[in-house]
């Protein structure tokens, strides 16, 4: 899950003109981009907030953990302890975070198989949940800084945050989908963009890359390498045209050190970055890189405070994965 550099309050802008759209004709939430696509962004489904515009997110029901099952500290109103993203090598707290990323992964790949044109993202949260919790673990998202939903479903021009809803998935749609489980004390974070029946080539595109992207960032790990590195090597990446179009990362959405605390220390900047701090062996954090179909990667957020979407409503796509640093290299944790 990623944390939120910064946030920008918009109007409503149409993904072929900047002018106020009308009102949403859709109970669900969205319309379809022009067929003749003037701003060459690709023919799918746009999500807009529903209207009338609800404000906030406490109208959503929360889904109920079993007692037996150990809850992150801000869950009972309690604060996480802040921390510097490393952890011990080689003993019970490498094995944890070990145990957490795994699950993590595991439940990635369950909710994947999930996505079907028809089913709806509220669908595919009540089943992850069940998974996770059957697992013996509490779904970190839910009621994170209030927060109601299990996991993060993204569709389309949702950047990051989005959360499961009604709407039956669309033959044509991407949804990121953003796992994070708190197993015996430890996060596991990871995420993945999965293709809802025939997404066009520039959808595709996009998913391709922002693999390729995480890929690169992963790559520019290790002890005694720059952190300003994995932005770099991700901004060289995609500065470059790919496969005859233009691509761009959002700034406003970050990686994160993670453990025993949802988000911490160090911040992981996806993009071309100063930032000073050195890997050492105990590092653990997420890589995460938002990507943007064309130049313009800004974002606005919806009326619930959460979901983030392309201010032109172009589509994005983001992969993560958890990444410890050793004594000889990095790993990819999930």
């Amino acid at each position: 899950m990623s944390c939120r550099a910064s946030a920008c309050s918009k109007l409503f802008f149409s993904p072929t003109r900047r002018t106020r759209l009308p009102t949403a004709p859709s109970l669900h939430r969205r319309f379809s981009t022009p067929i003749n696509d003037p701003e060459g962004l690709g023919k799918y489904s746009v999500i807009l907030p529903e209207e009338p515009f609800v404000f906030g997110v406490s109208h959503i029901k929360n889904r109920p953990v079993p007692t037996s099952i150990i809850r992150p500290p801000y869950v009972e109103g309690f604060k996480e302890k802040k921390g510097n993203g490393v952890i011990e090598l080689g003993g019970k707290e490498e094995e944890r975070v070990r145990r957490a990323a795994r699950l993590a992964r595991d439940t990635r790949n369950y909710a994947g198989s999930l996505v079907k044109v028809g089913v709806t993202t509220d669908a595919i949260d009540e089943a992850v949940h069940e998974f996770i919790v059957g697992n013996g673990a509490y779904p970190s998202p839910l009621l994170y800084q209030g927060f109601p939903k299990s996991i993060c479903t993204s569709v389309n021009n949702i950047i990051v945050h989005g959360i499961p809803d009604e709407r039956p998935l669309e033959d044509g749609d991407i949804v990121n989908i953003d796992i994070t489980v708190y197993l015996d004390g430890y996060h596991g974070d990871t995420s993945q963009t999965f293709l809802v029946g025939g997404v066009d080539d520039k959808g595709r595109a996009l998913c391709t890359l922002t693999n390729t992207a995480l890929k690169a960032g992963i790559k520019a790990c290790g002890p005694g390498k720059h952190f300003r590195d994995i932005g770099r090597a991700i901004h060289n990446l995609v500065k470059k045209p790919y496969e005859g179009m233009d691509f761009s990362v959002s700034p406003q959405f970050t990686g994160h050190g993670i453990g025993r605390t949802f988000h911490t220390l160090p911040w992981v900047l996806h993009t071309w970055n100063e930032e000073p701090e050195v890997m050492v062996p105990g590092h653990c954090f997420t890589i995460e890189p938002p990507l943007v179909h064309g130049s313009d990667p800004r974002a606005w957020i919806f009326p619930d405070g959460w979901t983030a979407s392309t201010e032109n409503c172009a589509r994005s796509a983001q992969a993560e994965h958890m990444i410890l640093i050793t004594e000889k290299g990095a790993e990819v944790l999930t």
